[in-house]
């Protein structure tokens, strides 16, 4: 892989390379970076990664497995670029999308990490939307 001078060493790990590519989506948007990343909103961002998404399905639909990777990477890029954009615009900041995400999927998980049993894939959907629908109604949401 090419090295760029600016750039630090290339990581070992997943987390150091989530990490690296979620610098490289708020490098893009600096004064040294690129001028149409720096233009982009995150809910602009957010907009393309429909059409990532569905490239991705399509690279599941043909088994190639080197797609399937590259067009992951790109929709988790997106999501990065967005995130970057948003974090910007002082809507959240990563790390406080990255916690609340993980609390959810605990707390949505009953079933794994609480006292609710679910033996069956159908079991486990039934506990995740009755938790679902009591977060929402504690938020005032249907």
């Amino acid at each position: 892989m090419e090295t760029y001078p600016h750039l630090p060493k290339l990581p070992k790990s997943e987390g150091d390379w989530f990490v690296a590519l979620m610098d490289l989506a708020r490098y893009l948007r600096t004064p040294g970076g690129c001028p149409w990343d720096r233009q982009q909103t995150g809910r602009d961002f957010a907009k393309f990664l429909r059409e990532e998404t569905e490239e991705l399905m399509d690279a599941f639909a043909t088994n190639d497995n080197d797609d399937v990777a590259e067009e992951f990477g790109d929709c988790l890029f997106t999501l990065l670029a967005s995130a970057a954009a948003a974090e910007e615009e002082g809507r959240f900041k990563m790390t406080d999308a990255l916690r609340a995400t993980h609390e959810k999927m605990i707390r949505r998980h009953e079933h794994v990490f609480g006292d609710t049993k679910a033996e069956t894939p159908e079991g486990a959907i039934d506990s995740w939307n009755r938790i679902k629908a009591e977060e929402k109604k504690k938020k005032g949401k249907k």
